[in-house]
């Protein structure tokens, strides 16, 4: 198994919530950590943003990415969520094999 972190922002907690929920229920991940209180400063269609986000913490198998990302896509209020992938390259292995068996279906 190929456990992944998956970094995801949001516009919102609540976003980030309904999002975390609906990919836990889904067993699309088996984990995520909401971060509020982040500030995210960044370029869009030519101007610089300052924004309050929340960043969702996702732990999951690589091989869910896709459908994780498809997931989060039709959820989300950006046109362009910033969903990226992070390969975990070595854990504890009890956490590794409950993340395994949470995502299995």
């Amino acid at each position: 198994m190929d456990a992944i972190v998956v970094l995801i922002t949001a516009g919102s907690e609540e976003e980030a919530a309904r999002i975390a929920n609906s990919i836990v229920e889904e067993r699309l991940a088996a984990c995520v950590n909401i971060v509020t209180g982040i500030r995210s400063i960044y370029r869009w269609e030519g101007r610089i943003c300052d924004e309050k986000e929340a960043l969702l913490i996702v732990k999951t198998r690589e091989e869910l990415f896709d459908a994780l990302s498809e997931k989060v896509k039709n959820m989300h209020s950006y046109t362009v969520p910033e969903i990226i992938a992070i390969h975990v390259v070595k854990g504890f292995r009890p956490y590794l094999s409950w993340l395994n068996e949470e995502t299995s279906r």
